[in-house]
């Protein structure tokens, strides 16, 4: 998905793309946080990068080609 404006960073919400949703988050100047305006969820630029580490962790290996199914 495109970001939506010049600035900062848009990321994705954590939540929303734990479900497979591809929303991108706003960034509240006042606040100092980000938000989404699907799901409401709200957090500093740190506890969204967190959160997205733990998503990517879901999709580690989907570019591999898996070809041996033995757990040896």
């Amino acid at each position: 998905m495109a970001q939506s404006g010049k600035g900062r960073l848009n990321y994705r919400c954590p939540s929303c793309f734990m479900r497979d949703l591809d929303i991108d988050m706003f960034y509240d100047k006042e606040k100092e946080e980000y938000y989404c305006i699907r799901c409401q969820y709200t957090g500093s630029e740190e506890d969204v990068l967190e959160k997205n580490e733990m998503a990517r962790f879901r999709y580690r290996r989907m570019l591999d080609r898996i070809t041996n199914f033995d757990d040896e």
